[in-house]
């Protein structure tokens, strides 16, 4: 017996993550027998450091299986807590203000979910990640797209955000190291952008689940650009993990670091739809941060490789002449293809031939509000990274041949 089925307002125009879509295509050709290379995902490729595993073992053996407090054991709110306050130099972030949540995507969309609503506008500065643009939609709020200009990395400058701003506008989401172009905002630059917002009483949610990759230099939290100034604080929320730099994928982990009311708003919303995370994946997540010196040598050794594949990677494009943003951060390059008459979405069609031609899966840049660029991953193997650029890049001539 079938029914018919017509979506609530809540999700009429609700869109699928593209970028789980192309690793799900790509996870499916390969079952089917593809020899497929998969540049799509936003995943590191190696394991969980085994000194987080055994942390997580010794948790389980300890009992770690059941509720805990919906905001999170204490512990790891504590440990969040202090590092924040490391880099404000004060203590002003106390373990209240941290809930914990099923990854930084669900901490996002708390944020989202309980500081706007209908009749509010958020800016949003483009390309960004899929999901911004999506959550906001399910808080039925309005995403601004804020263009940077190509010599800034299409970054955006306060500036650009000023000027981007409606009667409306309520908050902004940052998100530095940023995907999917791997720049970096500077500490300058952050603290421009909240100086404005606290001016204009702007919220700020600052997604930063990638700042502790990055190459050239360190990349700044806003915490450093708010640093000395409660003003600056009042309207920030930060949203950080342990997904991406501590290769922490699948234990879904995340946190927000916010004002007291905010926290205890987020903490409420949390209660009603997934209650506490993993409890033992909360204790994975406190040996991940407690185990400083095991964990910097960890990040440092990944990060080093990311660099490794990057460099092996640019250089192929530079060579072709290929156009694409220099990544600071992150693990992505992000390319823009040639465009075809009468194609409103060339990055779509480029990344459909590309993996029916010569079986390497990428991101269309229109995920990410783009849609004449995609967005390459060199979060696989040094020979997947090499390999996939070469074909791509091979697709790239042929299509300025055409």
């Amino acid at each position: 017996m079938s029914a018919n089925y017509t979506p609530s307002v809540n999700i009429a125009e609700l869109e699928e993550s593209a970028t789980i879509a192309v690793s799900a295509r790509a996870k499916a050709l390969r079952a089917a027998g593809r020899a497929i290379i998969d540049l799509g995902a936003g995943e590191p490729d190696f394991p969980t450091p085994a000194f987080i595993r055994e942390g997580a073992k010794r948790a389980l053996d300890a009992g770690a299986t059941r509720y805990t407090l919906v905001e999170g054991i204490l512990p790891l709110r504590e440990v969040i807590a202090a590092r924040a306050n490391e880099r404000l130099g004060s203590d002003a972030v106390a373990a209240a203000d941290v809930v914990v949540s099923t990854g930084s995507k669900q901490s996002l969309f708390n944020s989202c979910f309980v500081l706007f609503g209908a009749g509010d506008d958020v800016l949003v500065p483009t390309p960004a990640w899929t999901s911004y643009y999506q959550m906001l939609t399910l808080a039925r709020a309005r995403a601004i797209i804020v263009r940077g200009r190509h010599e800034d990395s299409l970054k955006v400058t306060a500036r650009e955000l000023e000027e981007a701003a409606t009667p409306r506008t309520r908050g902004v989401i940052l998100n530095s190291p940023t995907n999917p172009t791997g720049a970096v905002y500077d500490v300058d630059e952050l603290r421009a952008i909240l100086t404005l917002a606290a001016v204009r009483g702007w919220w700020v949610i600052s997604d930063e689940i990638y700042r502790e990759i990055s190459y050239e230099s360190s990349a700044p939290s806003l915490l450093d650009a708010a640093t000395g100034s409660a003003a600056l604080r009042e309207r920030l929320v930060i949203v950080d993990g342990v997904a991406k730099a501590y290769a922490m994928t699948g234990w879904r982990i995340g946190w927000s670091i916010a004002p007291r009311p905010v926290a205890k708003a987020i903490c409420a919303l949390q209660s009603h739809t997934t209650s506490n995370t993993s409890a033992v994946s909360q204790h994975a997540a406190l040996c991940a941060l407690t185990a400083r010196d095991q964990s910097e040598a960890a990040i440092a050794t990944m990060v080093a490789e990311f660099r490794r594949r990057r460099d092996a990677a640019a250089a192929l494009l530079r060579a072709a002449g290929v156009d694409f943003i220099d990544p600071r951060g992150a693990f992505y390059l992000f390319l823009r293809v040639p465009s075809r008459r009468n194609d409103p979405e060339p990055g779509v069609t480029f990344a459909r031939e590309l993996l029916d031609k010569h079986d390497v899966a990428i991101v269309p840049g229109s995920a990410f509000r783009a849609p004449e660029w995609v967005r390459v991953s060199y979060a696989a193997p040094m020979q997947d990274v090499v390999e996939g650029v070469r074909r791509t890049v091979e697709q790239l001539a042929c299509q300025r041949r055409a």
